[in-house]
């Protein structure tokens, strides 16, 4: 299987690259809209900022091989992008999902970013979840970040750190974590293998 890793200059791009090749895949990290038209999905990684998205030259491009019906996970930042804007950057989103990334507030004394172990709170929109088969509420995912989307209908798993905020998501086509499953252990590599599975079928 062929997966496309959209290259923006921002960081981890490496790191998903070797988990997808563990997997079996042909994963090439690449900025070419052609080469994203020829692979069998699309992955957007990344730690960064927002601002980052300038670095995707060809958004436009992007935004229709998606809307086309191409299988996409977007990790971290990239679960990010996928929304209209930020409060973090004046740069717009790619708007594949409506809504606004915000800072992190959490209640108590919490530190942000996160930065650590959390959990899942699943079937926040009352559907089963391709990306979390065989994954259980009590398995931890590797978090770090800043910024989150509060609410969407597009949420399949929320995930509570002085405040609940949206953790997966799952629409069509398009898939999404705020976690990064690369850096989440065997559980986080059972989430790829389910987006693959996805891919397939």
């Amino acid at each position: 299987m062929k997966i496309s890793i959209i290259d923006y200059n921002a960081g981890n791009l490496r790191s998903i690259e070797k988990a997808f090749a563990k997997l079996g895949c042909e994963a090439t990290v690449t900025k070419n809209p052609a080469g994203w038209k020829n692979s069998d999905a699309l992955v957007l990684p990344g730690q960064g900022t927002f601002a980052n998205i300038k670095s995707i030259k060809a958004q436009a491009e992007l935004v229709d091989i998606i809307s086309t019906g191409k299988p996409f996970l977007g990790i971290c930042l990239g679960l990010q992008l996928l929304f209209e804007k930020s409060e973090e950057s004046k740069e717009k989103g790619l708007g594949l999902l409506k809504g606004t990334v915000e800072l992190m507030k959490p209640n108590g004394n919490l530190n942000v970013p996160q930065m650590g172990w959390n959990t899942l709170l699943f079937r926040v929109s009352g559907f089963g979840s391709c990306l979390l088969d065989g994954i259980k509420e009590t398995d931890y995912f590797y978090f770090v970040h800043s910024y989150v989307v509060k609410k969407s209908p597009a949420a399949a798993a929320l995930t509570d750190y002085g405040g609940k905020f949206v953790s997966v998501i799952e629409k069509g086509n398009i898939f999404a974590t705020q976690f990064h499953p690369e850096k989440s252990g065997e559980t986080g590599f059972r989430v790829l293998r389910n987006f693959l599975n996805a891919v397939k079928h």
